[in-house]
């Protein structure tokens, strides 16, 4: 009867037995600074490739108290602009020699239950790009050691680190690219999901118009999705003052928008609506679309929020770090 060998990683000791040094020799080898002569070096090098052997990088963080991973508290994976931030980010943390922990919240997994996994997996860092989660849950973890960044949140518990964009600004920025178009008849397309930014983006931008006069009808017609867009298109194209201006809170919400406004309308743009987005995913570029929108320094975000991963965690609030947005003009808004 033949017995099949189990499978397992090669261990440091292996790795000396083959080189003829100590298990200490092994360590200081693949340790950053730490002495060891060339000669030994070698052997243990040499040894290493010929077993094929890793560091395993989590047990010795773990004995130095430190694990490495950062948790990345998420849902809407699927979203073109949440991908490309993941991208990112996940880029930024392996570059910095960080293990990047995705948990995504979609599906029924609480907020609350995500911040508790990160603790059970003795999480460095959390980054925090979706929900809100409660003060609690926050305060513990900064109790436990872990340092916390959350994205453009209403409000934050002390200890935590706060990133926000220019949501404000940009909204009101598009309802002035709107304004000198020539369009009267505005409308904010929403998603139901009502996130701090997405209503910060909204109630900008009504403001702005009421500023100078102007009424705004606001639509809600699903969460923030391509459909949602299309619904909202056919809701206010099929009532008796159609707009000529619209603010997309997403470019996802923009395309579903245009796209029924063009095929089940027969509209043009911008000769009969002129429409700006948010956030500049890749899409927004294509040639069917070629959205005037605002552009999100993600690469510049992803770079500050590794950085604040090794911040020690402290007992005060500190002052959100606001990032500009970018206006990328493109052909759906009539020059002014």
């Amino acid at each position: 009867m033949s017995h099949r060998q189990e499978s397992s990683f090669v261990s440091a000791q292996q790795v000396a037995d083959l080189a003829g040094v100590s298990r200490s020799a092994v360590s200081r080898t693949f340790t950053k600074g730490a002495s060891v002569s060339e000669a030994t070096r070698e052997r243990v090098l040499k040894a290493a490739e010929t077993l094929g052997y890793q560091v395993n990088q989590l047990a010795r963080g773990m004995m130095n108290d430190r694990s490495n991973i950062v948790c990345i508290v998420t849902a809407d994976i699927d979203a073109p602009y949440h991908g490309q931030f993941i991208e990112a980010l996940t880029r930024h943390l392996q570059a910095a020699g960080k293990v990047a922990m995705l948990v995504n919240t979609s599906g029924g997994s609480g907020i609350e239950s995500a911040m508790r996994l990160t603790l059970q997996y003795r999480a460095e860092a959390s980054i925090v790009l979706s929900g809100q989660p409660d003060r609690r849950i926050i305060e513990n973890c900064i109790r436990n050691g872990q340092r916390v960044i959350v994205v453009n949140r209403d409000e934050v518990a002390d200890g935590t680190r706060n990133i926000n964009v220019s949501n404000r600004a940009a909204a009101r920025e598009a309802f002035a690219m709107l304004h000198r178009a020539g369009c009267t008849r505005l409308a904010v397309i929403m998603s139901d999901v009502g996130t701090p930014s997405l209503r910060a983006r909204e109630t900008a931008f009504v403001e702005a118009a009421r500023g100078k006069g102007l009424a705004v009808t606001t639509v809600r017609a699903g969460p923030t999705s391509y459909e949602t867009g299309c619904l909202a298109a056919r809701q206010l194209f099929g009532g008796p003052t159609p707009p000529d201006g619209a603010f997309c809170v997403t470019d996802l919400l923009a395309f579903g928008f245009m796209d029924a406004a063009r095929r089940d309308f027969g509209l043009s743009i911008p000769a009969d609506l002129c429409v700006v987005g948010f956030d500049d995913i890749m899409q927004s570029k294509w040639a069917a679309y070629d959205l005037t929108t605002f552009r999100q320094p993600i690469e510049e975000i992803a770079a500050y929020m590794v950085s604040q991963t090794d911040r020690a965690p402290d007992q005060t609030t500190s002052t959100p770090r606001r990032f500009l947005t970018e206006r990328v003009w493109r052909s759906t808004v009539r020059p002014g």
